[in-house]
């Protein structure tokens, strides 16, 4: 875009394309525990400059060879790894295809690097940075360790760090009996993200308002 206006979202975020993501795993160490579920949420800028779900991926995962799968991790997510009706893919597919719609959609805004929003970002971005290692994928369009953290920004913005909570002080419908579905609950996150920065745009937080010089 060398020759275009820069977008809204290169602006925004200083050349930083967020993609929202949620992981549902076996276990809580992400070097050993296996990766079940993915999805990631593209956003947009509508025509009111107002930040959007785009669209939204989702991949059932097989766990990686010899992975560990904690037994109390699955009751909790009621994901059974082997149910064939999954139709899960290995992580390299997984993160293969996604990164290949993040790059397309960075490529349209003009933005130079990916950036993981999560809920608890910290979790979820050592398993995406694990599979993604195992994986051998070399192109990976996400920062190094830079993100955006939903938690941290709902207890700003809302006084609620619980993502079920932070939604529901937002206006977002939350059903509890949906949630610890990577779909669900990304898609959630991403509302409760636009929800956030929208709303600091309204209160005209964004674009920065430049102090007016005193004249000498």
């Amino acid at each position: 875009m060398s020759d275009q206006a820069p977008s809204l979202m290169s602006q925004r975020f200083r050349g930083y394309f967020p993609i929202v993501i949620d992981i549902e795993t076996a276990g809580f160490n992400a070097q050993t525990d296996a990766v079940l579920e993915l999805a990631a949420s593209i956003l947009q800028f509508d025509d009111n400059d107002n930040l959007e779900i785009a669209q939204t991926h989702h991949y059932h995962i097989e766990p990686f060879e010899g992975a560990n799968l904690e037994q109390a991790s699955l009751d909790f997510t009621g994901i059974d790894p082997y149910n064939p009706l999954r139709a899960a893919v290995s992580e390299h597919d997984a993160l293969h295809d996604l990164f290949k719609h993040v790059r397309k959609a960075m490529k349209a805004q003009g933005c130079h690097r990916a950036i993981l929003v999560a809920h608890n970002a910290a979790f979820d971005q050592g398993f995406f940075k694990a599979a993604t290692a195992r994986s051998g994928l070399k192109r990976d369009p996400f920062h190094p360790f830079v993100t955006f953290d939903t938690t941290t920004l709902a207890g700003l913005a809302i006084g609620q760090t619980v993502l079920a909570k932070a939604c529901i002080e937002a206006g977002i419908p939350f059903d509890n009996k949906e949630a610890h579905s990577a779909l669900y609950d990304t898609e959630r996150t991403a509302e409760l993200f636009c929800y956030i920065v929208n709303k600091w745009k309204d209160l005209g937080g964004w674009p920065m308002a430049v102090p007016a010089q005193d004249e000498e």
